[in-house]
């Protein structure tokens, strides 16, 4: 299994790196990319610094840390769901150079919201340099995922959630997920952040082999049967890891084979692995 979204399951240090490794190889996961927050340009640095130090410390009893995955900060705070809009930032080629330098080949995703001014451009900028571009936490209508997809958005960040949702009149980013037969989608597959109708929904409308299963974890999962949320009742994060995410989706229905596909060949295929 492959987790491509996931902020961790205690504090960002390298030993604690190293301690999500060491449990998501022993629940199945055999890769993952830690998922930073939006923070200032010198945090976010310093975050990828740290997991780029924790990379060349993996053994084998590790899950591997294959990249980084930036969520944000060129996000819309209409959609900033528990995140810290404070750090949202406007997408720019000077905060796109001042964040990634020397992290170009480390970074494997960044998640932007296409309506801001200038995202346009700077998703052409970032499908250049080898990096995949998620659309999320984003108010985009239908016709501007669209956009965003032929200037090379690649994936949707955890669909349905912290977006502007289907309509019947304006499908959104959401309605552009489902319907685009080649973008990718991450789902966070719990009982919390979607209803299990919409989970049976996602598995019979998309393309089976461009759903991603992601846990969107936010700390230490010991059998927890609720979502994560904040001081504000908002929901953070997931309390899941792959493998109970697994259960849960069996548990309703979907099929195993279809699964399979979304934890395992659709991340790969859509990290190029």
């Amino acid at each position: 299994m492959i987790d491509i979204h996931i902020h961790g399951i205690s504090n960002l240090g390298i030993e604690d790196l190293i301690s999500i490794a060491k449990l998501l190889k022993q629940r199945g996961v055999e890769g993952f990319l830690p998922t930073i927050y939006p923070s200032s340009i010198h945090k976010m640095r310093e975050d990828m610094a740290i997991t780029r130090d924790a990379f060349s410390h993996q053994t084998q009893e590790q899950a591997k840390i294959l990249g980084l995955h930036l969520e944000g900060p060129f996000l819309n705070p209409l959609k900033a769901g528990a995140l810290n809009s404070n750090f949202f930032l406007q997408p720019t080629e000077y905060n796109l150079e001042k964040l990634i330098d020397g992290f170009e080949d480390f970074i494997k995703i960044i998640t932007l919201a296409p309506e801001l001014a200038g995202a346009m451009k700077l998703i052409k900028k970032i499908t250049d340099k080898g990096i995949i571009v998620s659309l999320g936490h984003s108010d985009a209508t239908f016709d501007i995922a669209n956009k965003a997809y032929n200037s090379g958005a690649k994936g949707i960040t955890h669909i349905f959630n912290a977006m502007r949702g289907f309509h019947h009149r304006e499908p959104g980013l959401a309605g552009f997920g489902l319907l685009n037969k080649d973008i990718f989608i991450e789902v966070i597959a719990d009982p919390f952040h979607l209803h299990a109708e919409t989970l049976k929904m996602i598995f019979k409308v998309k393309n089976k082999d461009r759903i991603i299963i992601v846990s969107d974890s936010v700390r230490n999962e010991k059998g927890s049967s609720s979502g994560i949320k904040n001081e504000k009742e908002i929901l953070c994060g997931g309390s899941f890891i792959l493998d109970k995410s697994l259960e849960w989706l069996i548990e309703i229905g979907v099929s195993k084979g279809d699964l399979l596909k979304a934890v395992s060949d659709n991340p790969k295929r859509y990290l190029s692995l």
